[in-house]
């Protein structure tokens, strides 16, 4: 009872008294938020923009120090080409012709009209032989057929009468003819004194002199080489035999012949002759190749590098001959992909071409990027800062990338 008489006049007395009104808290909180000026809060807000900026840039530079740095490497292009399948050998050269000139007729030297180790020309004159006792031979023998064939003439006409015997006419017509060749021989002999280069090619050294007794049973007087075209003799081992029966007598079958220094371009020529049979204890088999020698730069028995080309590859991959690396499972080149790291790629290598290039028969395909140096820094998936790569070692991207 007590309870609710004192709830009865709590309530009398609060609807005896007016109620307190809100609206000065109202004015209170608007009064203390204009006290903040619109400057603190931009202030706040810059602040924590650029904490928030400090933060991540913090995170990124800890993120980059973490990661490995790109390594440098140079870089080429795989390419393809026609190249040919070949086979390097080692051969001497050999003269073209050679001509040992001797004297066909016996007499005196009484003229040389060359210099040892000079060029000659095919009809030069090289030598003369005292002349006279020939001319006087020739002489005579022009002579007797002189006289036999006006006797000849005498005993046709009177055949014609047929106031002669036959004999006699076989008689007259028998000298006049060996009279005429008697006369032919004289003029042979006589042009043996003058002794001629029968080729084109180099002379060298005299055996006589001038004033030296010569005949046909004598040493020959000079010999004469002919260097244009010139010979290559190498051989062909006997486990490459298959491979060379295979292109043998093709189209595309080529000696080349050069120098180890380089100091003269290749000479292509043709396969001119290779042995049936193969030598007893070397294994090998001969065979000759004829090449142009238009500057008598290559000199016989000299030493030359051959190179015996069989066939052409055709569109052949090539990359340089650097990018491939050994490895305990086998040759392999570091393929670049698109965002500068490396993939490991093992490879067929095949034969070495010129320009320090090699070709590749399996594990590239063309237009893709290898690293061709700084492969000992490398990993796969490591990433790279790639560089052209020039033949010559400078950084010169044309020619790294064509090797044209």
């Amino acid at each position: 009872m007590k309870v609710h008489a004192q709830v009865s006049d709590q309530k009398i007395m609060d609807y005896g008294l007016p109620k307190r009104s809100s609206r000065p808290e109202t004015k209170r909180a608007r009064t203390a938020n204009q006290r903040i000026p619109k400057w603190a809060y931009l202030l706040f807000v810059l602040l924590a923009g650029f904490v928030t900026y400090r933060i991540y840039q913090h995170r990124a530079t800890e993120v980059k120090a973490a990661q490995p740095t790109p390594r440098p490497a140079s870089v080429a292009k795989v390419i393809t080409k026609n190249v040919p399948l070949y086979l390097d050998e080692i051969g001497t050269c050999a003269a073209y012709e050679t001509v040992q000139v001797p004297a066909q007729v016996s007499g005196v030297i009484i003229g040389r009209h060359f210099q040892d180790g000079s060029e000659v020309k095919k009809g030069d004159l090289l030598f003369t032989i005292d002349p006279r006792p020939f001319q006087a031979v020739l002489d005579q023998a022009k002579a007797q057929a002189a006289l036999d064939e006006v006797t000849l003439k005498r005993q046709e006409d009177l055949r014609a009468r047929k106031v002669v015997a036959q004999q006699d006419y076989d008689i007259a017509l028998a000298n006049a003819q060996k009279s005429k060749a008697a006369t032919e021989a004289a003029q042979v002999n006589l042009d043996y004194c003058f002794i001629k280069s029968p080729i084109n090619g180099r002379i060298g050294l005299r055996n006589v002199d001038v004033g030296n007794l010569v005949g046909p049973s004598g040493s020959p007087l000079v010999t004469i080489q002919g260097l244009d075209p010139i010979y290559t003799d190498f051989t062909v081992a006997e486990n490459d035999l298959p491979l060379v029966r295979k292109y043998l007598g093709g189209p595309n079958v080529k000696v080349e012949t050069y120098l180890a220094d380089g100091s003269i371009p290749p000479r292509v020529g043709d396969l001119y002759f290779i042995d049936y049979a193969v030598q007893p204890g070397s294994g090998t088999v001969k065979a000759r190749g004829v090449a142009p020698n238009p500057d008598l730069a290559l000199w016989p028995s000299e030493f030359v590098l051959v190179r015996f080309i069989l066939d052409t590859l055709k569109d052949a991959t090539l990359v340089p001959t650097q990018a491939v690396q050994i490895s305990q499972a086998g040759p392999f080149v570091f393929v670049v992909k698109s965002d500068n790291t490396v993939e490991l790629r093992p490879v067929t290598p095949g034969q070495r071409q010129q320009g320090d290039l090699t070709v590749i028969e399996k594990g590239v395909k063309p237009d893709e990027t290898v690293v061709v140096t700084g492969q000992l820094a490398l990993s796969p998936g490591a990433k790279i800062a790639p560089q052209p790569y020039a033949p010559d070692g400078t950084a010169d991207s044309k020619s790294a990338m064509s090797y044209e």
